[in-house]
């Protein structure tokens, strides 16, 4: 589907492919040849996506622009199956792999490379020809990259980045002193709201 988002609907250069099931929806620009798979999704919630040329978007993936975060794809990126982008920036040449996590703020350089299941957290940058481990961490700038089971030295990286206020555009968290669960109460109600505002959604036409 194509959908129109508090005003803003998708621009698709005529030779992208879109798969019929796949939603594209707000403030989306998709650059020539690009192609974007069956159950895909790329939804502009309060910032735009930008889809370079000759990008490939497969099945499932999700990418979503965020307010501050703006998503920016270069040139021929691969975003595997299953794989999350939220208001992230990705250069050219960029490979993305099948259930990779990138998140708000993360930079991934030309050619860097994000194995199957990996994740790029909050605020961290991804240099030219790096690549993240399968399954692994990669976090701040710059990148420390972690298996998951050292979560306490990931988290020692990751509590100065504060996840409240890059997420959520909270105050910030005191450098972690008020831990996130405690702050749900403060931002769920808000974020909910926001989200609300796809019921005045229109869809545009069937992609083709």
């Amino acid at each position: 589907m194509i959908i129109e988002h508090i005003g803003l609907a998708p621009n698709i250069h005529p030779s992208a492919r879109i798969a019929p099931n796949a939603t594209v929806c707000g403030d989306v620009t998709i650059g020539a040849g690009a192609s974007v798979g069956f159950g895909a999704v790329l939804t502009a919630e309060s910032g735009p996506i930008t889809v370079g040329a000759e990008c490939v978007i497969m099945d499932t993936a999700v990418i979503r622009g965020c307010r501050h975060h703006p998503v920016v794809l270069g040139e021929r990126v691969l975003v595997g199956p299953r794989a999350y982008l939220s208001g992230c920036r990705i250069g050219n040449d960029v490979f993305i792999a099948t259930g990779a996590a990138v998140f708000n703020g993360a930079v991934l350089e030309d050619r860097s490379q994000v194995r199957i299941n990996g994740v790029v957290h909050i605020k961290t940058r991804i240099p030219t020809g790096v690549y993240v481990p399968i399954g692994w961490v990669a976090v701040g700038d710059p990148v420390t990259c972690l298996p998951p089971d050292r979560h306490d030295d990931i988290w020692v990286v990751q509590q100065g980045l504060d996840f409240a206020a890059t997420v959520f555009g909270q105050e910030p968290a005191l450098a972690g002193k008020r831990p996130l669960m405690d702050m749900m109460q403060d931002f769920m109600p808000k974020y909910a709201r926001s989200l609300g505002r796809h019921v005045d959604d229109k869809i545009k036409e069937e992609p083709g």
